[in-house]
């Protein structure tokens, strides 16, 4: 997603890479780069802010749709965002 987003031009890779390391360095983060992932996440959220492209409640309903939507799907089945049951 972070390739294509970047491909589309809605952000420059020195803007992504700064994004990301400043979250990777952020105070409080896993030495062993253990939480790699969510740093990952929270730069590319920021930029998405940042860029107008989504405000933050948006991205927070769709990442809790997301989990409900995981939850509710059996193990096996593609992951969807329609098998969210409040959707």
């Amino acid at each position: 997603m972070t390739v294509h987003l970047h491909e589309q031009g809605v952000f420059t890779w020195s803007e992504w890479a700064a994004n990301l390391s400043r979250e990777v360095h952020r105070p409080g983060r896993e030495v062993d780069g253990s939480d790699y992932f969510d740093c990952w996440v929270a730069a590319l959220c920021a930029l998405l802010v940042e860029k107008g492209v989504a405000d933050p409640e948006t991205i927070d309903s769709l990442q809790h749709s997301w989990q409900r939507a995981a939850e509710a799907t059996p193990h096996g089945k593609p992951i969807e965002l329609a098998n969210d049951p409040l959707r």
